[in-house]
């Protein structure tokens, strides 16, 4: 598909941006992914270890999802959505099958089409509602083991993953799941 590179075959972050971004172009014609690809920039990240992929933005402070945001406000945009960059994690791409990977390019489609519109994003209902149209998840799936579990003292349901030490991992002792309302036990 890039270049002659198959999905097996990538083996460098230039295949991989290459890959995926003629993926997401053949998204953007079959499915009608509303998304100007000469105002984003793609980066692959070999630190990531929460999210298999990301669009960074600029924040804007009068965007909302839904309402139509006015680039010609914006100084130097010329009317045309400021730069976004989608940033790919390795480790998610090495550890998903390609349904996966083109799953999670799919929703990262997603927030590019609403930042380009809104000027901003998130996963709210209008996210929810064109994922299903893209067949795709809200949240992509775990691909690396966090280094902590946070499960209810009374039925053991998974209440939280921590992938670093913070407060509720050191005080989890203060906190109650909202399932049964019991103690946090730390795995």
């Amino acid at each position: 598909m890039a270049e002659g590179v198959s999905f097996e075959g990538i083996s460098l972050d230039t295949d991989l941006i290459a890959w995926s971004r003629e993926y997401c172009r053949r998204v953007r014609r079959e499915q009608g992914v509303s998304v100007r690809f000469d105002l984003v920039d793609w980066e692959v990240s070999h630190r990531a270890k929460r999210r298999a992929a990301a669009v960074k933005r600029p924040k804007l402070d009068d965007a909302a999802v839904g309402e139509r945001y006015d680039w010609d406000s914006v100084d130097g945009s010329d009317g045309r959505p400021l730069l976004c960059t989608v940033s790919l994690t390795w480790d998610a791409f090495s550890a998903f099958d390609r349904d996966a990977w083109e799953a999670t390019l799919r929703h990262e489609l997603i927030h590019v089409e609403q930042y380009q519109r809104d000027g901003t994003t998130d996963h709210g209902r209008a996210f929810r509602e064109r994922a299903a149209q893209l067949d795709t998840d809200v949240h992509c799936p775990a691909f690396t083991d966090p280094k902590h579990l946070l499960t209810c003292a009374a039925c053991g349901d998974l209440v939280a993953r921590r992938y670093q030490d913070c407060k509720l991992v050191e005080q989890h002792e203060q906190y109650r799941s909202d399932c049964c309302g019991a103690s946090l036990e730390l795995g």
